[in-house]
């Protein structure tokens, strides 16, 4: 039997405690008024639940620092946020805002569908991707997305207009429902939900023919699979790996190889959530 690997569950004690110390301060740190460097000419939006309030207030004072400050900030409640957490979300910055995610649902679906992004928790953030954007370019970002100095760059992004979305390549060969691919050409350059850049609003009916045709319950990727599948359809082009990050290859050792002055950000998914805060006091 091997030795623990202390690294890794070094790692995860630093970030439990890292996060339930900012939890416990965020009346303070919602307080302390962000110096955003610029203006940017987009809205920025994100779906977020109760649970996640930590990282939502974290993930919105580092963009405003490191990216500028948007035309709005909209946190898309689930439902479960509570009264004093809204409070703590808009006393961020006057830019933010939170509403409830019954006003993000598009209209005119099928009813199968509409039934999916109304009620289901994952259905409920494509509903919100699909609304977007709603006036000028728009950024959405799920609450688990620490921006970093290189967040500057983003306004070159934002100007590049001449396509009609980015995404986040996704680290893996293809997070998905695989019952929605009809070909395997369909899983090429996986796309990761967790951030996109939108132009205009794109045809979400391919996607929407998929689920129609789906048998059995929606799974944690169908969301992302839809997705995926209509950044493709509409010509959508990824987001620099380099400086917009999704790894995992990291999860196991106490530091985070991808933290640091150079890159746009990072998207801490499930496996590396614990990452998000170990670079809290660094």
């Amino acid at each position: 039997m091997g030795l623990p690997n202390f690294g890794y569950h070094l790692a995860c004690l630093e970030g439990d405690w890292c996060r339930k110390t900012y939890r416990i301060l965020l009346p303070i740190i919602v307080r302390q008024p962000v110096d955003a460097p610029r203006e940017l000419p987009l809205g920025v939006f994100s779906f977020s639940n109760e649970d996640s309030l930590p990282e939502q207030v974290r993930s919105i004072r580092s963009f405003l620092r490191h990216a500028g400050r948007p035309v709005s900030f909209t946190v898309i409640s689930d439902g479960s946020h509570s009264p004093g957490s809204i409070r703590l979300l808009e006393a961020i910055d006057p830019v933010v805002s939170v509403r409830p995610s019954r006003e993000w649902l598009p209209a005119g679906l099928p009813e199968k569908f509409h039934r999916y992004v109304a009620t289901h928790p994952l259905g409920k953030q494509l509903g919100v991707i699909m609304s977007l954007p709603k006036e000028g370019p728009a950024l959405y970002a799920d609450s688990d997305v620490l921006f970093f100095p290189g967040a500057s760059e983003l306004r070159q992004w934002v100007a590049a207009q001449d396509v009609p979305a980015f995404y986040l390549p996704d680290c893996r060969s293809c997070s998905a429902d695989r019952r929605i691919f009809r070909a395997p050409a369909e899983e090429r350059n996986p796309v990761n939900t967790g951030l996109l850049l939108l132009f205009r609003q794109l045809d979400w009916s391919l996607g929407i023919e998929r689920y129609l045709e789906l048998e059995g319950e929606p799974t944690f990727f169908t969301n992302q699979t839809i997705t995926h599948l209509t950044m493709h359809a509409n010509g959508a082009r990824p987001l620099d790996s380099r400086q917009c990050v999704l790894e995992l290859d990291d999860q196991f050792v106490y530091a985070d190889r991808y933290a640091g002055p150079e890159i746009m950000l990072r998207h801490y998914v499930n496996p590396v959530r614990h990452k998000f805060w170990t670079n809290l006091l660094r």
